[in-house]
C-alpha cells in the first residue's frame, strides 16, 4: 500500500538547491528555518500553563486534559519520519511551507474549539504540522551549511528557537490570565504567516534525487497505531482493569514489531533500517530520548504543582517556569559551540546528570528560590542533551539523508515523550497530588541519571 507522487527528475542536479535563482544568504536561510523551530517550541511551553484554566472552563481535571499535550506530541512523532522523507522527495522548502500551513490551521481550530474532543482533534492536526516542520527545518540547515559548520548552525537555530522557551511560559501564563487560554492557540496564526513568508523568501529548494518516490502508507498506519496503543495503555492503567491495559500495551508492542518487519520487506520503507546498524546513531538517539522525556515531564508536572499545589496564578507560574526555559534557551548555542570541542556522547551524559541534580532539588520542593534554581539547572542540563542529540545524529549520517535521519531521531524522542506524559498524568493522580508529583519527578531524575551512565558505556563498547 503506497502512493507515488509524480515528480520529474531534474537532470544535472544533485542534493542541494534546485530553485531558479541563486542561493539566499545562509544566515537568512538559518533564520527562516529557525522560525519553524520557534513556533513548535513556543506552542508546547505556552500551552502547559493554560491547562488548568482550560480544565476549569470545560469542567475537567488537568490530568484528564493531558491528551491536549500527548495528542499533539504523538501526532508530531507519527509524522516526523514521513515529513522528513516527503521533504527529501518533493522538496524541503515546499514541505516546510505545507507543514506551517497545517500547523496554523490546527492552531486556529484548537483556539475556537467548543469542547475538549474538538480541541484535542485540532491539536492532533497541529502536531501533524509540527511533525513535518521540525525535521525539515533541521535538514534545511544541514543542507545550507557544509561540514562542521552545520553543528554550529543547528546550535544557533536552537538558540533562536530558544527565545520561544523564554516566551512560552510568559505567553501561556500571561495571555491565559489576562485574556483566555484560547489566545495561546490563536497567537500562532500570525506567527505562522510570518514563518511561511520567510521560508518562501529565504530557503532554497532542495531534495534528495536518489530517494525512492514512494511512501509506505501501510507502515505509517502500523507504527501510528502501535504508538497510540502504548500511550492509551499508559494513560488508562489506573482506570481500566490491569489485564486490559497490559493487553493493549502488548498489542502496541506487537504492532511496533510488525512495523520493523514491514520495513524490512517494503519496496519503499519509511525508515531504512540500516540507520540502526550504526550503534552510535542508536545510542545517541536513546540518550536524547532520555533527556527530552525528562524535560517534558518536568515542565508538565511543575506547571500543575505551581498552580494547583502552591496556588500561584497562571502568570506567576509562568514566571517560575521561565527559569527552566531560560536554562534551556542558553543550552542551544552553548551546545553547538561545545560539540565542536568535546565528544557528543560524553556531553549528553554529563548534561543529563546535571539536569538530574537540578530535578532532585525541584522534586524536594522547599523555598521558592531553591526551587527556581533547581528548575534552571534541570532545564539547562536536559535541553543541552536534547540539542546535542540532533547535532550528533546529523553529523553521523550523510547530508543527503539528513531529512530521514532527523525525522527518525525526533520521532523516537517525541513518541517517548508522549507516552511519558500520559504515564506521568496517571501516576500523579494516584493519591495526594503533591506526593504524586514528587514521586514522578524523583523517578525521572534517578532514572535519567542511571540511563545516561548505562548508555554512555554502551556507546564506548559500540
Amino acid at each position: 500500500m503506497s502512493f507515488r507522487p509524480r515528480l520529474p527528475r531534474l537532470p544535472g542536479r544533485g542534493v542541494g538547491s534546485v530553485g531558479g535563482g541563486g542561493r539566499p544568504r545562509r544566515r537568512l536561510t538559518l533564520v527562516a528555518a529557525a522560525a519553524g523551530i520557534f513556533l513548535v517550541q513556543l506552542d508546547f511551553y505556552a500551552l502547559n500553563l493554560a491547562l488548568p484554566s482550560m480544565a476549569a472552563e470545560f469542567g475537567s481535571s488537568t490530568t484528564d486534559l493531558q491528551w491536549v499535550i500527548s495528542g499533539y506530541i504523538l501526532a508530531q512523532a507519527a509524522f516526523l519520519i514521513p515529513g522528513g522523507k516527503l521533504g527529501d522527495i518533493l522538496g524541503r522548502r515546499r514541505m516546510l511551507v505545507v507543514g506551517l500551513v497545517i500547523f496554523g490551521v490546527g492552531s486556529l481550530g484548537a483556539g475556537l474549539g467548543p469542547d475538549p474532543p474538538i480541541v484535542i482533534a485540532f491539536r492532533v492536526v497541529q502536531g501533524t504540522g509540527a511533525g513535518i516542520v521540525f525535521p525539515l527545518a533541521l535538514a534545511v540547515i544541514t543542507e545550507a551549511f557544509p561540514g562542521r559548520r552545520a553543528k554550529r548552525a543547528i546550535g544557533s537555530a536552537y538558540g533562536i528557537g530558544a527565545v520561544a522557551l523564554a516566551m512560552g511560559p510568559l505567553l501561556g501564563g500571561g495571555v491565559t490570565e489576562l485574556i483566555s487560554w484560547r489566545s495561546v492557540f490563536l497567537v500562532n496564526v500570525p506567527f505562522c504567516l510570518v514563518a511561511i513568508v520567510a521560508a518562501l523568501a529565504w530557503v532554497p529548494e532542495s531534495r534528495d534525487p536518489t530517494v525512492s518516490r514512494r511512501i509506505d502508507l501501510a507502515g505509517l498506519v502500523v507504527v501510528v497505531l502501535g504508538i497510540v496503543a502504548i500511550t492509551v495503555a499508559a494513560d488508562r492503567m489506573s482506570a481500566w482493569r490491569p489485564v486490559v491495559a497490559a493487553g493493549l500495551a502488548v498489542g502496541g508492542l506487537v504492532l511496533l514489531a510488525a512495523f520493523v518487519l514491514r520495513e524490512r520487506v517494503a519496496e519503499s520503507p519509511l525508515v531504512r533500517l540500516d540507520l540502526f546498524r550504526n550503534a552510535k546513531f542508536v545510542v545517541v538517539t536513546l540518550m536524547g530520548m532520555v533527556a527530552n522525556v525528562s524535560f517534558v515531564v518536568t515542565i508538565f508536572a511543575t506547571t500543575i504543582y505551581l498552580q494547583q499545589v502552591r496556588g500561584y496564578s497562571p502568570f506567576v507560574a509562568g514566571l517560575a517556569v521561565l527559569t527552566a526555559s531560560i536554562g534551556g534557551g542558553v543550552a542551544g548555542p552553548f551546545a553547538g559551540w561545545l560539540s565542536q570541542r568535546v565528544a557528543v556522547r560524553r556531553l549528553i551524559a554529563a548534561a543529563i546528570l546535571v539536569g538530574a541534580v537540578g530535578l532532585v532539588v525541584v522534586a524536594l520542593g522547599g523555598q521558592i528560590g531553591l526551587y527556581l534554581l533547581g528548575l534552571a539547572v534541570a532545564g539547562f542540563g536536559y535541553r543541552i542533551g536534547f540539542t546535542l542529540t540532533n547535532l550528533g545524529t546529523q553529523a553521523i549520517v550523510p547530508a543527503e539523508r539528513a531529512g530521514e535521519a532527523s525525522g527518525v531521531t525526533l520521532s523516537i524522542l517525541r513518541a517517548g515523550s508522549g507516552i511519558a506524559v500520559a504515564a506521568a498524568g496517571t501516576l500523579i493522580e494516584q493519591g495526594d497530588l503533591a506526593t504524586g508529583i514528587t514521586r514522578v519527578l524523583l523517578g525521572i531524575a534517578v532514572g535519567s541519571a542511571v540511563a545516561a551512565l548505562v548508555l554512555s558505556r554502551m556507546f564506548r563498547a559500540g
